[in-house]
């Protein structure tokens, strides 16, 4: 799949298929949006919030969530207000996630099938990552949603004027329902 994937960008680059994808780094609404990877809003997302290329900062991980005050996410935040203008973020989570219902059972059943040995999980857990806390889903999506909302609202590298609104996008018809927090 990947050697198909590069023989097509050799061919986008080759035509000047990317022309009409040219912008700057700064996104033009001085809008973040936080969202899950699921591959069901890669398009529908933008569409849905009448985003272009250049808009806006998406900042995708599994479940659109800030699980704690410094993940990856967090950074991205952090330097799309600091370094790349943003105002205002938006958090969206979608129906039917798949990390609604995640557990660490789960993944360890499956890493263990796939030849991750007990002896790694433990010396993983040993340097200080909480293996269950890491890879544990959220039983709520509402409630998902108000927590990252407000893990970001209240973390100490957000200056105050910054709006943070917290979202659940329908995953069919890309309808917006905010959630309060």
């Amino acid at each position: 799949m990947i050697d198909q994937i590069i023989d097509f960008n050799r061919n986008f680059v080759a035509t000047r298929a990317y022309e009409p994808y040219v912008t700057d780094k700064y996104p033009e609404k001085k809008l973040a949006v936080l969202s899950c990877m699921d591959t069901r809003l890669t398009e529908l997302l933008p569409a849905a919030l009448g985003l272009r290329n250049g808009d806006a900062k998406i900042i995708k991980n599994a479940g659109g969530l800030v699980i704690s005050a410094f993940d990856s996410a967090m950074r991205s935040l952090v330097v799309a207000i600091y370094e790349l203008g943003v105002e205002e973020v938006m958090v969206v989570a979608h129906s039917g996630c798949g990390a609604c219902h995640m557990s660490y059972d789960h993944f360890r059943s499956a890493m263990i099938l796939r030849g991750i040995a007990d002896a790694t999980l433990e010396t993983v857990e040993r340097c200080g990552i909480n293996l269950h806390a890491w890879l544990e889903g959220f039983k709520d999506t509402p409630t998902s949603v108000r927590h990252t909302v407000q893990t970001i609202r209240s973390h100490p590298l957000i200056p105050h004027d910054v709006v943070v609104r917290g979202f659940i996008i329908d995953s069919v018809t890309g309808e917006l329902a905010e959630i309060e927090a």
